[in-house]
């Protein structure tokens, strides 16, 4: 018997028993009549084997009950499991709809606006690409390397909705064969994009990256996500995405390049999901990347840094004043209330 909110189906083997019940047969003699065995029969009183047409037929014979009352009452059972289930399944997803940002995703025409949960869960299985919701806490669908500042329940399914969207978006970039060799040779011409304005290095940071078969998505941020950016494969190629949190220079390229280093290093190929040191090195990654740690040391002995210190040591590196006021607060060098006004605040559509 399966039960739901509204349906209970009851298998057409509760009728046999009580048949048997009637007649006083033991489900050993029964067996033995129908010419079934004995574990046939028990699975079929329990619903566990599907009542077909040749044993409605032997029910016929044996309990003189005609053959089509025998099938009418399975397809009945049948019929009324799937909708049982159907009930039961939906009421999981809608709790599990609950927790998704559904009223951002819909803001940014992820999805439908809707209001009805039973809808919601319906443009969520369509936007997740799955029969049902539950299947999303599945890691083989989720395989994503991320930077992020916290990890809620409510975040991971932040994290999920959104790289679903970059995802469904990566589909529409094309891109080359991925070619990691090229990718790190490009990276200190990527660096130096951080000097330029958003509208001017997007278009050719997509295009370096689409040419080392990487797809490179922005996406808005998702309130509870605690999000930056997001890397892991897709298919025959590889997706980064980034947010724009926070909107200054610096966390943006720390974190490109943090998501550079998941690729570089081979975190994406982790099917256990990332480890702490991984995420660890990553940072790392990031950090040398932008400002190779030998000429970070030689910056900073000279003591009393000033703005003009920092203008000329960007200048020389090739970089945005605005990474290397983020790195000195970071590594307490300087206050994080100090020479803020370096920083720049990127707008990216």
């Amino acid at each position: 018997m399966i039960k739901s909110r509204t349906y209970i189906a009851t298998p057409p083997g509760a009728t046999i028993k009580e048949q048997l019940i009637d007649r006083g047969l033991t489900q050993k003699e029964f067996s033995i009549r129908m010419g079934l065995s004995e574990k046939h029969i028990s699975r079929l009183i329990s619903g566990d084997v599907q009542l077909t047409p040749d044993v409605a037929h032997r029910l016929e014979m044996v309990l003189g009950i005609p053959a089509n009352f025998w099938s009418n009452l399975e397809a009945i059972y049948r019929e009324k499991v799937i909708k049982a289930n159907e009930e039961n399944q939906m009421d999981e997803d809608i709790e599990i709809a609950k927790k998704m940002p559904y009223k951002e995703m819909a803001k940014y025409s992820w999805i439908p606006d809707r209001s009805k949960n039973v809808d919601k869960v319906i443009n969520l299985r369509k936007y997740f690409e799955v029969t049902r919701l539950s299947y999303l806490t599945n890691f083989q669908l989720n395989q994503i390397a991320c930077r992020r500042q916290s990890q809620t329940d409510k975040s991971d399914y932040a994290l999920i909705a959104w790289a679903q969207e970059a995802k469904l978006e990566a589909r529409e970039i094309e891109t080359s064969d991925i070619d990691l060799k090229t990718l790190s040779e490009k990276l200190p011409e990527i660096r130096k994009m951080s000097t330029k304005n958003p509208k001017d290095f997007c278009p050719e940071l997509r295009k370096i990256l689409a040419d080392c078969g990487i797809a490179l998505i922005f996406l808005p941020h998702i309130s509870g996500s605690f999000l930056s950016g997001a890397t892991f494969y897709d298919g025959n190629k590889i997706v980064v995405g980034l947010t724009v949190r926070g909107k200054d220079a610096d966390k943006f390229w720390f974190s490109f390049f943090h998501e550079i280093g998941h690729v570089l290093l081979g975190h994406i190929n982790n099917k256990l999901g990332l480890s702490e040191d991984e995420e660890k090195e990553a940072d790392q990654f990031a950090r040398d990347s932008l400002i190779p740690p030998e000429k970070f040391n030689q910056f900073i002995e000279k003591r009393n840094i000033n703005k003009k210190d920092i203008i000329s040591f960007a200048e020389s590196m090739g970089i945005d004043c605005g990474i290397v006021v983020g790195r000195l607060q970071i590594e307490g060098v300087i206050d994080f209330g100090w020479f803020n006004d370096l920083k720049k605040q990127y707008v990216i559509n």
